[in-house]
């Protein structure tokens, strides 16, 4: 089975808390501070690797997590920051975010590479809060949150050429022909059910013919196998048009012609834009007049036409030179998408919900969690620096609105506080 798309969950490592600690030092209070910074949690990347060349590794492992960064130390010891993930994908991947539907990347190059979430800063370790006036700080702060985010990968084929036309119009049997690439070939309709890539190569010249699944009227509307394939096409610098001329099969050319191109312009204009060219297939099987006429027909719409027999390989020689001398000059396929360009917005300075939890209004997110961690609740000056930025962030604001009263009990990320307003008195302890 081809994969061509995929949902994966990443998330990069949380950032290792500063630590509290004190030297042993005589006339210095406390012994003087000497807590470290903790480590840089792993960021995620994905990265383009040839070896590559569908999304199937993600069938059943779809979450990538980097590891948390390590705490700091004392004696100023800076914990260890984690190693990133390094996620392989293959070339021609396409990164969305799930959320909004941007498109992050186009890793269309072997070693193309994104960071999709950046790893948490470590915490600062407490001797790092020391100045004149605070001489023994007894906190330190706690390693920012990683980044979670869902991404849409979606495959998209690089190849030079892309094979189009009705089930049983010849074009495995042609891709067979004109290169080594040996696709399932059968006397009934969809026998290619997933893309096939050859290379056509003759001295130093090459190309990359991908033979993209038949289409059929309604396509654009689910009818066949719908236009899911199309998408490996959209990189391709020319489109191939197979049409089997013989009739064998109880459709009509010239029509056949018409109702693949108007599913392409259904699927997306720019498709339809696209340079083609027609080849006029099984000439050794259908009448000569018919053939003639066709050809005649197609080119006063503007299109260049071959005439080829795949199975006995007449006029194929004339093709292949064809394509591998003018293909390589035809300009480079441009995506409906852009990757986005990085907008470096203002982060939400305190980040965090309201919610109901066993009972108890809940206050959770990076920053609450964060600010726990950082507090030393048996310290005053901790304790204190608590306070204001739960009022500071907006926390206590949003519990009255939530409707929460003096002497009720609220989860700060898992914890029971009682909650009091405060007042602007700084020794006023209110939570």
């Amino acid at each position: 089975m081809f994969y061509d798309q995929a949902t994966i969950e990443v998330r990069s490592g949380n950032g290792g808390n500063g630590c509290v600690s004190f030297r042993r030092e005589k006339y210095i209070p406390d012994g003087g501070p000497d807590g470290g910074h903790g480590g840089r949690g792993g960021d995620v990347f994905l990265r383009a690797d040839k070896s590559k060349n569908t999304l199937q590794d993600f069938r059943y492992k779809r979450h990538f997590f980097a590891k948390d960064g390590q705490g700091g130390m004392g004696n100023l010891r800076t914990g260890a920051s984690a190693d990133d993930m390094i996620v392989k994908v293959p070339v021609g991947t396409l990164v969305f975010d799930e959320e909004d539907g941007v498109l992050l990347a186009d890793l269309k190059e072997d070693g193309d590479e994104i960071v999709v979430a950046k790893g948490g800063r470590g915490g600062r370790g407490n001797a790092s809060f020391k100045n004149s006036v605070r001489q023994a700080p007894k906190f330190a702060s706690a390693g920012t949150t990683g980044v979670e985010r869902t991404l849409r990968l979606e495959l998209r084929l690089l190849a030079d050429v892309a094979l189009l036309g009705y089930p049983n119009a010849g074009k495995s049997t042609l891709l067979s022909v004109i290169s080594a690439a040996k696709p399932k070939i059968a006397d009934y309709p969809f026998t290619t059910i997933q893309p096939v890539l050859g290379v056509v190569q003759r001295d130093e010249s090459s190309i990359i013919v991908a033979d993209v699944p038949g289409i059929i009227e309604n396509a654009s509307e689910g009818a066949g196998m719908g236009l899911d394939f199309l998408r490996h096409a959209e990189r391709s610098r020319l489109l191939l048009h197979v049409i089997d001329t013989s009739g064998l099969y109880g459709v009509d050319p010239f029509e056949a012609f018409h109702t693949i191109n108007n599913e392409i312009k259904s699927y997306k204009k720019s498709m339809a834009e696209k340079e083609q060219w027609v080849v006029l297939n099984k000439i050794d099987v259908a009448d000569e007049e018919i053939v003639e006429i066709l050809k005649s027909e197609i080119e006063e719409e503007g299109y260049r036409v071959f005439t080829v027999s795949a199975a006995t390989h007449k006029g194929v020689n004339e093709l292949v030179n064809a394509l591998l001398s003018e293909v390589p000059q035809l300009p480079a396929p441009k995506l409906e998408e852009e990757a986005a360009i990085p907008v470096y917005r203002p982060k939400e300075a305190y980040p965090f919900t309201i919610s109901t939890k066993r009972g108890y209004v809940a206050v959770e997110g990076a920053f609450i969690r964060e600010l726990m961690l950082s507090t030393n609740f048996s310290d005053t000056e901790s304790t204190r620096r608590f306070q204001r930025l739960i009022v500071q962030s907006g926390i206590e604001a949003a519990l009255l609105e939530a409707g929460v009263e003096d002497g009720e009990t609220v989860l700060l990320d898992g914890s029971y506080f009682e909650f009091f307003a405060g007042s602007s008195d700084d020794d006023d302890l209110y939570l």
